[in-house]
């Protein structure tokens, strides 16, 4: 069970966007820190970006200048612009509000020619 149901995945190719969306159903949405983590085949999951209560931003070096994260408040949604994709950032990606214990399924981002 978790609070989140990520969107948007697909596959695409080397330098192209995708955009993915997050809806969050757990409480207080708007008072909550959001952040979205990745994990390729056989490795980690990672960290990708995060975004405060009142849209501050931050990014992991890997995708400075690439991504950007969003939020609106109303709808309970988060969303991830990912822009010039290399086959690197293959993986299946998920969004969680840091303090919760769950995860969603993810979405499976896909980079390749």
């Amino acid at each position: 069970q978790g609070n989140v149901v990520e969107s948007g995945g697909g596959l695409v190719q080397p330098g192209g966007s995708l955009r993915l969306s997050c809806v969050y159903s757990g409480s207080a949405f708007n008072i909550r820190t959001m952040a979205w983590y990745r994990q390729a085949p056989g490795h980690d999951r990672e960290s990708v970006a995060t975004i405060t209560s009142v849209g501050t931003t931050t990014y992991a070096d890997f995708v400075k200048g690439r991504f950007t994260n969003s939020r609106d408040n109303a709808k309970n949604t988060v969303a991830l612009q990912m822009n010039n994709l290399t086959p690197e950032d293959t993986a299946v990606y998920y969004c969680r509000a840091p303090r919760d214990s769950t995860w969603g399924q993810g979405t499976q981002v896909t980079v390749s020619s």
